[in-house]
């Protein structure tokens, strides 16, 4: 910042009909310092400072009185715990929670197919990437699947951010990135058929990108924050790997060191990713190829459960449904409870299935 910007203020101009009847409501009432008033003899301007803001009440001012929002780690000590105030001159006062607890939303559950073949638009969202909505209906806002591309690489322009949310994975599809995260060391590159997982409030940085970088993101809730940290800088030290945000350790799945075994479904194997293990069960990841045996219809308990087409095709029958011949690129959710069977899979077939919790109970049907 210059020097000249350093030694400038701005103030939000609001309007009133009555000065006098306004200072003590922002002095008494919010408890907010004023520091200027004029003419001395009939004053028409004060100006007031505190959360953060600097007022400037006008008398006759052409503005609205607009809302002023005030976030407090105890709104109880905000004006004798009021709520909602409205000021001599109109102004909405809102008093809240500074950081409000996270909320789940109770999940909406359904059978849903993403097929390449509704053309889902590609919207244009934080720092420049492209986001495709994997889940239209969000299972009523309980999560977010987003297919992301960066078509040109290079230097991405992005900040040191963290999220608040409850469960998030980025697993790159194509091409790679190269991240940094809080107490994680130096940055790295993450390669295609890696994943990562974010753990509430993790301090990173998307750095640098490969051309036609794609990467597909899973946030629970649907509906998160996302929060800048100017003050951090990134990588920091020294590196702690195994802290614990949140009840979650950060974890870097790396498929070379992958251990393939025996899948919950028949005719299939799948990497475990320890997903589950690090997030005490809140959910889990694995990425599932052709096994030994025949397919079979089978049903689960999980809340949610989340399955991406990277690879091959194969065919997803739901019982009552008609069959799908699924391609690279697709996506569907499978409800609690519902009998399916993936059957035909290509010898090439790769799936990449995210659940929550991350352990639950498969039924296999005869």
């Amino acid at each position: 910042m210059s020097d000249q910007l350093a030694n400038t203020v701005a103030e939000i101009r609001l309007p009133t009909q009555e000065l006098r009847d306004d200072i003590p409501f922002f002095t008494k009432k919010l408890g907010m310092r004023m520091d200027m008033i004029y003419p001395a003899d009939d004053p028409a301007i004060a100006v007031f400072s505190g959360y953060g803001l600097r007022l400037r009440v006008e008398k006759g001012a052409s503005e609205p009185p607009g809302t002023i929002c005030i976030r407090s780690d105890d709104p109880d000590a905000v004006a004798d715990g009021a709520r909602v105030l409205t000021a001599p001159n109109g102004t909405r006062i809102e008093i809240s929670e500074r950081n409000p607890p996270l909320v789940m939303p109770q999940t909406a559950h359904s059978f849903v197919i993403r097929k390449l073949a509704d053309q889902a638009p590609w919207i244009i969202g934080r720092a420049g990437m492209h986001y495709r909505d994997l889940i239209p209906d969000r299972l009523g806002g309980s999560i977010i699947a987003s297919h992301i591309r960066i078509p040109d690489g290079g230097p991405v322009p992005d900040m040191v951010h963290y999220h608040t949310v409850g469960f998030q994975l980025i697993f790159c599809y194509r091409g790679w990135v190269d991240l940094v995260y809080e107490d994680q060391g130096e940055p790295f590159r993450l390669h295609a058929g890696n994943c990562v997982i974010q753990p509430p409030e993790i301090r990173h940085r998307v750095l640098f990108a490969s051309d036609n970088l794609e990467v597909i993101e899973i946030g629970v809730p649907a509906e998160h924050v996302t929060t800048i940290d100017h003050d951090m800088t990134l990588p920091n030290g020294p590196a702690n790997p195994d802290r614990v945000f949140s009840g979650q350790r950060f974890v870097h799945h790396k498929q070379d060191q992958a251990t393939w075994s025996d899948f919950r479904l028949p005719g299939y194997q799948s990497r475990d990713t320890t997903i589950a293990d690090n997030t005490a069960n809140v959910a889990g990841v694995h990425v599932v190829k052709r096994g030994q045996g025949a397919p079979a219809w089978t049903s689960h308990d999980a809340d949610i459960h989340f399955t991406f087409v990277m690879d091959g095709h194969v065919t997803l029958e739901g019982d009552g449904r008609e069959p799908y011949r699924l391609e690279p690129g697709e996506a569907f959710v499978v409800p609690p409870g519902m009998k399916t069977r993936l059957s035909d899979p290509s010898d090439d077939i790769e799936l990449l299935e995210v659940s929550l919790p991350g352990r639950f109970d498969t039924k296999v049907w005869e």
